[in-house]
């Protein structure tokens, strides 16, 4: 099946993709240097029956997507190292007193002023290191996502741009966060983990808010069907992106506020966890985060885009809908 318009193979003259390959190479190996993980989480996921969280991700036209059992495979793979011990950090230190704190810190929107396509070529520095699928930079994920959604989805030109920022809050690895703070799937905190939550019994021992009576808890801190607006998400790249754009007053549509915040919360959008907390807002929007995260999993490839060449669109729907210099 041809590419869709305005992408070239990785090989390509024109992709960014072989000036930054050198880059990156050093991603490849810092894995290496993690040694006995993959050996030690392996062993702890040896369970009778499979682990939920390890499951593939939501169907998609065939024509769309390659094997979608190769798509996030945390049992095996070069980059499994890598990610296991973004997530033991992650499940160790995300805590109610740790997600606040963060809101604090960021919720002023002070760190840098830039424009919409600034933060996109920012990504360019970033490999995110939860990711198993990908070991290349973030832009280009930003633009085969933008560029997928656009395919099937012609007519609605803010779902096309919600493609292009929905990782754009991971600038903040950029500014000095660690990736456990900023990458990987999102869960609520101040209640117990739910068996979907990626490596969820093997990485959230000494995690101190399930030694709290209240929040290792099912419902923990928060009432039946409160609704996920009212959940304290654990902290990153989703939750930062949604409050920098209600901050700025991005012209988009409720779906596209929606989709950027529980974009990566796949224990919920694809396991159907933590129905304790959703109310009916949360299950009119469920489809349209689930629309979405077939493009954000399934347009991943090395084939990466020709920026260039896409650049003048998007720059049309960032003046639409989020023009000028940005808060961040």
């Amino acid at each position: 099946m041809p590419a869709p318009s305005g992408f070239l193979p990785a090989h390509s003259s024109r992709s960014k993709g072989s000036l930054l390959a050198m880059v990156y190479l050093g991603q490849r190996l810092q894995a290496q240097t993690l040694g006995s993980l993959q050996t030690r989480v392996l062993r702890r996921l040896r369970v009778q029956d499979p682990d939920p969280s390890l499951v593939s991700q939501p169907d998609m036209e065939p024509e769309a997507a390659k094997d979608k059992d190769s798509f996030r495979d945390y049992t095996s793979g070069p980059l499994l190292d890598r990610v296991f011990a973004t997530y033991k950090l992650m499940h160790t230190w995300q805590t109610v007193d740790f997600v606040r704190r963060k809101h604090a810190q960021f919720g002023g929107f002070s760190y840098k002023r830039m424009t919409v396509m600034e933060a996109v070529d920012m990504l360019d520095g970033l490999v995110d290191e939860s990711d198993p699928d990908v070991d290349f930079p973030n832009s280009f994920h930003a633009f085969q996502t933008a560029e997928g959604i656009r395919k099937a989805h012609p007519d609605k030109d803010w779902f096309h741009l919600v493609g292009l920022l929905h990782d754009l809050g991971k600038v903040l690895a950029l500014a000095g966060e660690p990736q456990w703070a900023v990458v990987g799937d999102t869960f609520p905190v101040g209640c117990r983990p739910q068996a979907s939550v990626v490596f969820r019994d093997c990485t959230f021992q000494d995690n101190p808010d399930l030694q709290d009576p209240l929040y290792s808890t099912e419902l923990g801190m928060y009432q039946p069907h409160c609704g996920l607006e009212n959940v304290l998400m654990s902290w990153g790249h989703d939750e930062y992106m949604y409050r920098m754009m209600k901050f700025n007053k991005f012209a988009l549509p409720p779906e596209a506020f929606y989709i950027i915040r529980f974009h990566s919360f796949y224990p919920w959008h694809k396991f159907g966890d933590y129905q304790q907390l959703c109310n009916e807002q949360d299950l009119a929007m469920l489809p349209w985060v689930q629309e979405f995260n077939k493009f954000d999993l399934y347009t991943k490839s090395s084939s990466l885009p020709d920026v260039a060449a896409l650049r003048p669109y998007y720059q049309g729907l960032v003046d639409k809908y989020c023009p000028g210099v940005l808060c961040w």
